[in-house]
C-alpha cells in the first residue's frame, strides 16, 4: 500500500510575523494569538495542543489534550498522575507543547519545564468539571490495560452507584501540571514557504531574547 503526497501545495499568504509587531514577553503574544484564533472562529478547540514527552521507554510521544489555563507563569492542563504521561513527566519534566492553527496559518511551540500545581488548583478545577467527567477520573486507570470495553462501563457504573447524591471527591492521583516555558517559537505561514519564524528565549536574568530563525 502506498499513497504519494508529493503534490500536496498550499501557499501560506493570509499574515505576516515581524520583529517590530513582537512584545517583548511572548505570553502577550501567545494572548494576541490566542485571542485572534478565538475570535475567527474557524477552529472548533482552539486550546486543543500537542504534548511531547520522553517516555520510560526512551521514545518520545505526542498526544493532544486540552489547554484549561494559561498565565504569565505558564500553561495549565490535567490529567491522571499515574497515566504514561504523568509518569514520563516524573521522569522527565522537560517537555514540549506545540498548537497548529490552520485556519490562520500559524503554529506555536513551547519547550518547558513541568510541574504539579497545587493541589488547592487541581480541587478549584476538579470542583468545576461535570460530574460524569469526575466519576470517569476515577473510574479509569488511565494508560493501563484494561479487558473490554465492558469493564470500563462496569466500572464507570459502580463509580456512579458510589457517589450517587454524594460529593465526588479529586482522586489524589489526579490533578494539574502548569508548564512554564524556556523557549516559545512563533510560526507564521508565507508565501514560498518563507515562513516568519520568531523564537524568543529565556535569560538568566528572566528577560527574553528575541531571534529570527530561517524557515
Amino acid at each position: 500500500m502506498q499513497k504519494d503526497l508529493s503534490n500536496y501545495r498550499k501557499s501560506y499568504e493570509k499574515q505576516e510575523l515581524l520583529e517590530s509587531n513582537c512584545p517583548e514577553n511572548p505570553m502577550e503574544l501567545f494572548q494576541q494569538w490566542f485571542h485572534e484564533v478565538e475570535e475567527s472562529k474557524t477552529n472548533e478547540e482552539s486550546n486543543a495542543m500537542t504534548i511531547s514527552t520522553i517516555g520510560l521507554d526512551g521514545f518520545p510521544k505526542n498526544r493532544v489534550v486540552l489547554l484549561k489555563k494559561f498565565t504569565s507563569e505558564g500553561f495549565i492542563f490535567y490529567t491522571n498522575y499515574n497515566s504514561e504521561k504523568g509518569k514520563a513527566i516524573t521522569e522527565n519534566p522537560n517537555i514540549c507543547l506545540s498548537f497548529f492553527w490552520h485556519t490562520l496559518e500559524r503554529q506555536i511551540i513551547i519547550k518547558g519545564v513541568a510541574e504539579k500545581t497545587s493541589e488547592n488548583n487541581s480541587d478549584g478545577y476538579f470542583e468545576y468539571r461535570p460530574d460524569g467527567s469526575k466519576l470517569g477520573a476515577i473510574a479509569s486507570n488511565q494508560s493501563e490495560n484494561v479487558a473490554s470495553r465492558e469493564k470500563l462501563d462496569e466500572a464507570l457504573k459502580a463509580a456512579e452507584e458510589k457517589y450517587k447524591g454524594k460529593e465526588i471527591p479529586r482522586p489524589k492521583h489526579w490533578g494539574g501540571y502548569i508548564v512554564k516555558p524556556i523557549s516559545i517559537e512563533f510560526w507564521q505561514g508565507r508565501p514560498n514557504r518563507m515562513h516568519d519564524r520568531i523564537r524568543y528565549t529565556l535569560q538568566e536574568n528572566f528577560d527574553w531574547k528575541i531571534e529570527r530563525l530561517a524557515p
